[in-house]
């Protein structure tokens, strides 16, 4: 198999529109979580979200392409361009058929859907604007992203819900293993912090209706109430390593195992018993030639819910057994609440900042957990210790196991 190492990342968060603003906050433990200002609240239960603030797209990209994309494509724009600007690529001097994407959203432009919805029914179908489609399918920002860096390759759409970053960076692994692409561009975006989104999760009983920014995403907490709904992109630049070296690229990590299950349980629930994320960390591990105690770390899925962190734990005990005491598991939601289809992005860029930094961050807002939650959550205080190895955890509505193992990089 073909060695894949990241040799760029771009990102989009609550707390911070570039990636080196996100992980300086995410090492102050600066919560990203407020009152919801993207629409009046007063008849909602839940008031607070983890939106993106101070973005402009115009000051990201052209400002008549903006015009024609939902939300969801501007932040996937935004952190693909910086993930591409770091890894130092030249479209000109690539292949371009030999470079693709694979950008993924778990829900797509939610708002559009929303908004010519309502001028469908109060001002009839020739009102409802001609780019709708466009703006609000899922793959558009695969598909808006290859065509603002000129990308022929494989360009495609994974939307497994709650775990769609971390099976699109996995697939552009696999792609790049297979001899399909040299560069993939991958990773998840979303936007929908909006009336219908928010009542949708609010209704499943699946949101805290905390109204204490600093106490309402509190994973594995004995206190949690539901995860918060974020917002925001997280894309990486995936590259064969051979080629990298032949241009001379920054490797920042190397990505060394995918594992992918499903629970086929429940439609929202996990599998009690964790056996499913279990099988997802094993494949991970087992693919890297890993046993459970190279692992230093593994970033969490870690919402905030009951059902998740319970048999998340008890799916890493599964996995990791008795090394499981020795690991540092933490849940970067914590501070930027759930981004949905964008949260695997943004947790395997964490990974690879630990992984440069050897850093692992505070699990923030969470101060006892409960009896079952047993694991080293990382509370009080971020850790300075080496990170040789990591694992992203991802899992999804529908019962979407995916797990990503990444490394420091070594010739």
């Amino acid at each position: 198999m073909r060695r894949v190492v990241v040799t760029g990342m771009g990102a989009i968060t609550p707390i911070g529109n570039t990636v080196d603003e996100f992980w300086e906050n995410v090492k102050k433990g600066t919560v990203g979580i407020d009152g919801i200002t993207k629409f009046d609240t007063a008849d909602f239960d839940v008031k607070l979200a983890a939106e993106v603030k101070g973005f402009v797209a115009k000051e990201r990209m052209d400002f008549k392409a903006a015009k024609r994309m939902s939300v969801f494509s501007q932040y996937a724009i935004a952190a693909a361009r910086e993930a591409w600007e770091q890894s130092g690529l030249k479209a000109e001097n690539e292949d371009p058929f030999r470079m693709g994407v694979c950008v993924g959203s778990g829900i797509g432009g939610l708002e559009e859907m929303e908004s010519e919805e309502k001028k469908l029914n109060e001002k009839g179908p020739s009102r409802v604007k001609p780019l709708l489609v466009p703006m609000m399918i899922t793959n558009m920002a695969s598909g808006n992203v290859a065509i603002d860096l000129g990308l022929k390759g494989k360009c495609v759409n994974v939307v497994t819900a709650c775990a769609t970053g971390t099976h699109s960076i996995g697939e552009a692994f696999r792609t790049i293993q297979m001899n399909d692409a040299d560069v993939m561009v991958a990773g998840g975006t979303e936007s929908s912090i909006t009336p219908l989104g928010v009542a949708g999760f609010s209704s499943l009983t699946a949101l805290s209706k905390s109204t204490d920014k600093n106490r309402a995403s509190l994973p594995f907490d004995e206190e949690r109430g539901g995860f918060v709904i974020g917002e925001g992109a997280g894309i990486v630049v995936l590259e064969e390593l051979e080629h990298a070296k032949k241009r001379g690229a920054n490797i920042l990590a190397e990505v060394v195992g995918y594992g992918a299950t499903c629970d086929a349980f429940h439609i929202t629930s996990p599998a009690e018993d964790g056996e499913g994320a279990a099988k997802a960390m094993e494949f991970a591990m087992n693919e890297a030639n890993l046993k459970p105690a190279d692992v230093d770390y593994i970033n969490a899925h870690g919402t905030g819910t009951h059902h998740n962190d319970l048999f998340e734990t008890r799916a890493i005990r599964k996995a990791f057994g008795k090394d499981a005491d020795n690991l540092k598991v933490n849940s970067t939601k914590s501070m930027i609440g759930h981004l949905l289809g964008a949260a695997g992005g943004v947790e395997f860029i964490t990974c690879v900042k630990s992984i440069n930094d050897d850093y692992i961050h505070q699990t923030v807002g969470t101060n006892k957990t409960d009896e079952e939650c047993d694991l080293d959550y990382v509370l009080g205080h971020g850790v300075s210790q080496p990170v040789n190895v990591a694992l992203s955890n991802s899992l999804g509505f529908g019962g979407h196991n995916a797990t990503l193992a990444v490394k420091k990089y070594s010739a």
